[in-house]
């Protein structure tokens, strides 16, 4: 494999809009900022990653601002002007600065983008995926009603999503189920709780073990893997972590506890692709089944994750939906297209996606370049 000398770094900060409102346990979000990484080595190709950040500091720590100020003062001028011969280096050079995953994984993702086009071949390849398409599923934010929760499950059964994932929240919850289950008894159907539990719910909670879902996500605290486990003893449902999980150690700990059956791997939440991998060869030794979560990513964040997906432990339908359903415009040049429940894994170089410079530029806020590991320049629009 040829290596790569990082010549170049431009930070495209963005403000997209999405089709409609989706509301979580956390709030609701329209719009967001996104920060797109360009990373250009020497021979002139560039390779883009994403901040999957949202402008509040509510899923984790981070936001796209704190991102950009961890980007451009501690990581990048740890990676330019240096060649790097895999990408998975990147992960334990960048690992001097603590948590800050999302930034991590936006610089990461687009050096492996990057590295694989040098080396003429899709990402899935240089990962070590086999699958040449991905099953689909669909998550719904928290509806007005069970009527209206039933009307979107609808709609997606009837498009073709394989996996239909409700986001939840105490009020929000086992009557919504209950109703959508009855409509339909043999959809894959899951809870997403993001953190909005304690073990105080827990008589409420194994409610849902008569709904036959797939799983529970993250039902209790973001930063727990201990009372999930005195939670997953108690209910039939397999619990899947997520929030909780932000490395390889923490996947370890929690199956070691006990505490899921399940994983949700977001390249963001876990610093990268590099570390995705270790966490999903973890869980295939283990028997533990893993899928890949969604973070409202625009079409390159969404390309990176169906190039992780084909990896052979992904068993499980991610939240994978092509980014339209989402964005009133994707920023990539074609969007990405699902057939039957099913999207094939672009087969070009590197993630496969070209950005819109027509898109980039309507969208954009400001974009900085980073040529040394003391500059920083604005870029005039």
């Amino acid at each position: 494999m040829k290596p790569i000398f990082i010549k170049e770094v431009i930070l495209h900060t963005i403000n997209v809009s999405l089709k409609s409102p989706f509301t979580t346990s956390f709030g609701t979000i329209q719009t967001k900022e996104v920060c797109l990484v360009e990373v250009i080595d020497e021979s002139g190709l560039s390779g883009w990653g994403e901040t999957v950040t949202s402008d509040e500091p509510y899923y984790n720590e981070e936001t796209t601002q704190t991102a950009l100020y961890i980007l451009k003062d501690f990581l990048i001028p740890k990676l330019i002007k240096k060649e790097i011969s895999h990408p998975k280096e990147v992960h334990q050079m960048l690992s001097f600065v603590r948590r800050h995953q999302i930034a991590k994984a936006a610089i990461e993702t687009a050096i492996w983008d990057v590295f694989s086009k040098k080396n003429h071949k899709p990402l899935c390849e240089v990962l070590g995926g086999h699958q040449k398409k991905v099953a689909v599923g669909k998550s719904i934010g928290i509806q007005n009603s069970p009527e209206e929760l039933v009307s979107k499950v609808s709609q997606y059964v009837h498009e073709g999503f394989q996996k239909i994932k409700i986001k939840t929240a105490p009020g929000a919850d086992i009557e919504y189920i209950r109703k959508v289950r009855e409509a339909f008894p043999d959809i894959n159907l899951m809870a997403d709780a993001n953190s909005a539990y304690s073990l105080e719910d827990i008589e409420h909670l194994k409610q849902l073990d008569q709904y036959n879902l797939l799983m529970i996500e993250q039902p209790l605290a973001h930063d727990d893997i201990i009372d999930h486990s005195a939670l997953q003893g108690e209910m039939s449902t397999p619990i899947c972590l997520d929030e909780s999980i932000h490395s390889y150690e923490d996947a370890r700990k929690a199956i070691e506890l006990g505490s899921c059956k399940i994983i949700n791997i977001k390249i963001g939440r876990v610093g990268g692709l590099q570390e995705s991998i270790r966490i999903h060869d973890l869980c295939k030794h283990h028997n533990i089944p893993v899928w890949c979560g969604g973070m409202l990513e625009t079409g390159i964040g969404r390309s990176h994750n169906l190039h992780m997906t084909t990896l052979s432990n992904f068993t499980i339908p991610g939240d994978t939906a092509p980014s339209s359903h989402y964005w009133k415009e994707d920023i990539i040049t074609e969007d990405i297209v699902m057939e039957n429940g099913y999207i094939q894994v672009p087969s070009g170089t590197g993630i496969g996606a070209e950005i819109s410079r027509a898109a980039l530029q309507e969208r954009l806020i400001r974009s900085e370049s980073v040529v040394s590991d003391y500059s920083v320049h604005p870029i005039p629009s």
